[in-house]
């Protein structure tokens, strides 16, 4: 192998190991608050928009980063060469620089608590924080047992929703509950596509995810009435008038639900094949999200 294909083969592994698309976790939550709240209200405030965002987004670095060195410690990332604590080799520095990234991200927190003179949004993102750390950090590692899709749900949809929605308002709404519903399933469903091709490596870990405990063939099913359910509840609230009818546009996405659903079905039992799910999963998830906020902000103007 030549130097420049090692070259390229560390780029990738660092590519696949820092998970750009995964930052969307970040950015969709609080633009989907933000659009609810400048559709229900009609106020957006830049400034505090972009502190949350950038906060976001640190704090999943810190997320990401904390959860391969917790990973590291049970051994299920043993074959996994994109690890950053395997790829590095130093796993306390991988630790202090998530905790460094957690530091800035609720730094910048403060500064938006500290210009509204309210600690609500600060308490709801750190609720979050220990919601996203049960999920590998000991002692709970509530990801083991298969608990990783539900607080994957709270964590990034009623709760980072309802964060951003508060940070314009600084009001509550139940309407915005409703919707950040959307925004929580689609988030699990990419979680739960990343377990089909590694059910070897849990089970050797002890880790029961959903598919460990379902197996690869119901849990295709199961991803099905996941999916569908994403628009079934869109009508739902469209219905209810707690969406407006421009939100229908969310139905856009339908190809990638297909395709995930259809691709899923047919190679669940494939780990080579059905370890990209979590990729066309993660499609459907901003798909169905940028659809959903130009529905919101839209409806502003009819």
């Amino acid at each position: 192998m030549t130097t420049k294909q090692i070259s390229q083969k560390n780029y990738r592994l660092w590519l696949a190991a820092i998970k750009p698309p995964m930052y969307s976790v970040a950015i969709v939550p609080i633009a989907v608050g933000t659009a609810v709240a400048f559709a229900q209200t009609h106020l957006f405030n830049p400034q505090f928009f972009l502190t949350f965002l950038g906060s976001a987004i640190l704090i999943i670095a810190w997320l990401n980063l904390s959860n391969d060195v917790f990973d590291s410690e049970t051994g299920i990332d043993i074959n996994k060469a994109h690890s950053v604590v395997n790829l590095t080799g130093n796993k306390p520095l991988v630790f202090w620089v998530a905790n460094l990234c957690l530091g800035i991200g609720i730094g910048g927190i403060l500064a938006l608590s500290w210009w509204q003179q309210d600690l609500t949004v600060l308490a709801l993102v750190l609720l979050c924080c220990l919601f996203g750390y049960t999920y590998q950090g000991p002692p709970f590692r509530l990801g083991y047992l298969g608990l990783g899709e539900i607080i994957c749900f709270f964590t990034f949809g009623p709760g980072a929703v309802s964060a951003a929605y508060y940070a314009q308002t600084q009001t509550f709404s139940a309407d915005n509950l409703a919707i950040s519903s959307i925004v929580g399933i689609t988030t699990s469903i990419i979680l739960f596509c990343s377990h089909f091709h590694q059910v070897k490596d849990d089970l050797a870990a002890g880790k029961r995810s959903p598919i460990v405990r379902l197996g690869t063939a119901k849990g295709a099913k199961v991803l099905i009435i996941a999916t569908a359910s994403i628009y079934v509840l869109t009508v739902i609230l469209i219905v209810a008038g707690v969406l407006p009818l421009l939100s229908l546009s969310i139905f856009g996405s339908l190809p990638f639900a297909y395709q995930l659903t259809y691709h899923v079905h047919q190679n669940h039992a494939l780990p080579q094949k059905v370890s990209n799910s979590k990729f066309i999963a993660i499609n459907l998830y901003l798909s169905s999200s940028l659809l959903l906020i130009l529905g919101l902000i839209f409806s502003f103007h009819v």
